[in-house]
């Protein structure tokens, strides 16, 4: 079966995965020469960034996504293909996908990453992670559904439980998500459960580090656990989760916390795909590229984002971030590069430029790592507020161009 994508006279770049890297690849070579096929097994792109505000109701979904073919409709050079990329067969030059093959010229792995669960099967089928739009909401519903049963609940220790969140992860993801659900107490729960106490809703944050956010400075790490206790979060660190079984999560400490929703963001993993030979893999299951982000050992294969670790560069010896910027950054060095094929020109090895680092604690409160400068507070809320609203509407902006 193939996936019905008919040939032209110009060279066809497949793209796996449209998240920020993958979007932005697709925006930087229509008009380039190519034929461009954006595969994703979703039919809409996803801004990550604000996932967790839709986790905990601060946003509404249709806010963070954004339909592939509303993006690029009226471009007879591009095709999207709702599908799971399943393996690469490189001798033939073949995707090979849930609705068929796809043949291509050029193929480029964008996929991101997942959930990284430590191969601990029971927390994984039990607790709630947060990568994906549906993910969120089905954590935002959990959340609220968990209320109702509290105000209804007879039993004090049940009761607790229902109104206990655990956030096991002190990176970014989990610093955001524990203030916006301390501040979603404040402003929400408060206000729409009159019959519940809001201050008896507990929100611990459980880090297996000795500090929180920790690829920013100690100092950025030290302010955000200060903002995040003035919101009433019990930071428990240096810890690790052992297990959640029976509705209670216990650490490598001994602490045992009795909640019905408990949230994993503790790291993630890069998403695998058939094919790919073992030396060509990386730490955490990454694509091993050279610097011009082409996968070792395949010919016409590149990869970006959080699926790539680069090898060579000296300043990144386990690979770069996997954050958006060095995603969208690699994208346009591979278009770039794929222009300059056409052209017969040599191409160019990527550099990652750090724009900065930051990441909110509630409404109003940020810390924010930029050209050197370390501050926090409301001016930091402010620019993260800036950065993310212009990112969302270039997306729109692009999107009306097309």
């Amino acid at each position: 079966m193939r996936a019905n994508i008919e040939r032209t006279g110009k060279k066809r770049v497949v793209i796996v995965g449209g998240g920020l890297g993958g979007l932005e690849l697709t925006f930087s070579l229509l008009g380039a020469g190519y034929q461009v096929v954006l595969v994703d097994k979703n039919n809409y792109h996803q801004f990550p960034p604000l996932i967790y505000q839709v986790a905990s109701g601060g946003l509404e979904p249709s806010s963070i996504s954004f339909p592939f073919r509303r993006l690029f409709q009226g471009n007879k050079d591009f095709f999207f293909r709702m599908a799971e990329a399943e393996s690469v067969d490189t001798r033939e030059k073949i995707l090979r996908t849930s609705i068929g093959t796809i043949q291509y010229d050029y193929l480029v792995l964008a996929a991101g990453a997942k959930t990284n669960f430590f191969g601990n099967k029971h927390i994984e089928s039990t607790t709630l992670p947060m990568k994906t739009v549906s993910q969120a909401m089905h954590l935002r519903n959990t959340i609220l559904q968990n209320l109702e049963k509290a105000e209804v609940e007879d039993d004090p220790e049940r009761k607790q439980a229902l109104m206990n969140v655990v956030v096991v992860g002190g990176g970014a993801s989990g610093v955001e998500i524990a203030g916006a659900i301390a501040e979603m107490k404040i402003n929400i729960i408060a206000r729409d459960y009159p019959d519940l106490d809001s201050s008896q809703m507990h929100i611990y944050l459980v880090n297996a580090g000795d500090r929180l956010l920790a690829g920013m400075d100690p100092r950025s790490s030290a302010r955000a656990e200060r903002d995040l206790k003035r919101l009433h979060v019990h930071v428990r660190q240096p810890q690790f989760a052992t297990d959640y079984r029976d509705g209670v999560l216990e650490t490598s400490a001994g602490l045992r916390i009795p909640a019905a929703t408990v949230i994993w963001v503790s790291g993630i993993c890069a998403n695998h795909i058939g094919g790919v030979p073992a030396e060509s893999l990386g730490h955490g299951g990454r694509l091993l590229t050279d610097r011009f982000c082409r996968v070792k050992g395949l010919e016409g294969v590149y990869a970006i984002g959080d699926q790539s670790l680069v090898e060579g560069d000296g300043e990144y010896p386990l690979g770069h971030p996997q954050l958006a910027q060095v995603a969208m950054q690699q994208a346009k060095t591979v278009a770039d590069n794929l222009r300059r094929q056409l052209k017969g020109e040599a191409p160019k090895p990527f550099k990652y430029k750090n724009l900065g680092t930051m990441a909110t604690i509630g409404r109003n409160h940020a810390v924010a790592e930029i050209a050197g400068r370390k501050f926090g507070g409301f001016l930091a809320w402010v620019l993260w507020l800036v950065v993310h609203l212009r990112s969302i509407l270039g997306v729109k902006n692009k999107a009306s161009f097309f």
